[in-house]
C-alpha cells in the first residue's frame, strides 16, 4: 500500500502589515493592539502558534500574495490587553484564496519550496558576505559610528541570502521581490547586485569625505 503524498496547503491566519517582509529564519517582534489581531493571537496561541505575515504597500493597499509564516515563540500580555510578540520565520507560502475575512483574515496557502542549487554556492555566499563586510566598513567610516556584523552571521548560503535580505532597510519592494525569489542563487546574484552599487555609492561619499578632510 503507497502512503497519501503530503498536503502542502493549509489555512492560515494572516496579519498584513505595512512595509514589513518577514523571511525564513528571521525573527520579528510584534506589538499587537487592535482588537481584532488581540482575538487572532489568542486564537493561534491555543493551537500551533503559526500565523502568515504579508506586506501591506502604504500608497496602495495592495496586500502581497506571497508571504512568510511566523511562529509565536515569545509572548508577553500586558494590562490594556495589548500583546509583545517576538516570532520567528519559518516556511514562505502563496495565497490561494481568501476564506474568511472577520474579525481577521483566513487564508487558504501552499508552502513554497527553495529550488535545489545546482552547483556549489559557497563561492558566491563568501564574494556576497564580503561585499556585505565592504559596505558596513564604508557605512561605519562615513557615520564615524563602530558598525559591526554580529557574530553569528549565518555562512550557509541559503539562511546568509535570507539575512541579507530582511537587513535591506527602506526598499520593501525589492525585499518582497527577494522573498517570491525560489532560487538561492538568483538571490545571492540580486544581493551582489545591491550591495556592489551601495559599496560604490559609499566609496565616492568616503573619498569625498578624505578630500575635504585633507583641505581643513
Amino acid at each position: 500500500m503507497t502512503s497519501s503524498p503530503k498536503i502542502a496547503v493549509r489555512e492560515l491566519p494572516l496579519f498584513p502589515l505595512p512595509e514589513v517582509v518577514l523571511f525564513p529564519t528571521r525573527p520579528l517582534p510584534l506589538h499587537v493592539f487592535e482588537f481584532r489581531y488581540r482575538i487572532m493571537m489568542n486564537t493561534i496561541l491555543e493551537s500551533d502558534r503559526r500565523f502568515g505575515v504579508l506586506m501591506v504597500n502604504p500608497i496602495n493597499g495592495a496586500i502581497a500574495n506571497v508571504g512568510c509564516c511566523a511562529e509565536i515563540i515569545h509572548y508577553q500580555r500586558l494590562e490594556d490587553g495589548r500583546m509583545e510578540i517576538l516570532t520567528l520565520g519559518q516556511q514562505r507560502f502563496r495565497v490561494l484564496e481568501y476564506v474568511r475575512e472577520k474579525p481577521y483574515r483566513v487564508g487558504l496557502v501552499e508552502w513554497m519550496e527553495e529550488n535545489p542549487p545546482a552547483l556549489d554556492l559557497r563561492p558566491l555566499a563568501t564574494e556576497v558576505e564580503q561585499l556585505l563586510r565592504d559596505v558596513v566598513r564604508l557605512s561605519s567610516k562615513l557615520t564615524d559610528r563602530d558598525i559591526e556584523l554580529p557574530e553569528d552571521l549565518p555562512d550557509l548560503p541559503r539562511e546568509l541570502s535570507y539575512w541579507i535580505a530582511s537587513n535591506l532597510y527602506g526598499v520593501a519592494d525589492e525585499q518582497q521581490a527577494l522573498l517570491e525569489l525560489q532560487d538561492t542563487q538568483a538571490r545571492l546574484n540580486r544581493e551582489a547586485e545591491i550591495l556592489t552599487s551601495t559599496r560604490n555609492h559609499l566609496a565616492a561619499r568616503s573619498v569625498l569625505k578624505d578630500t575635504f578632510d585633507d583641505i581643513k
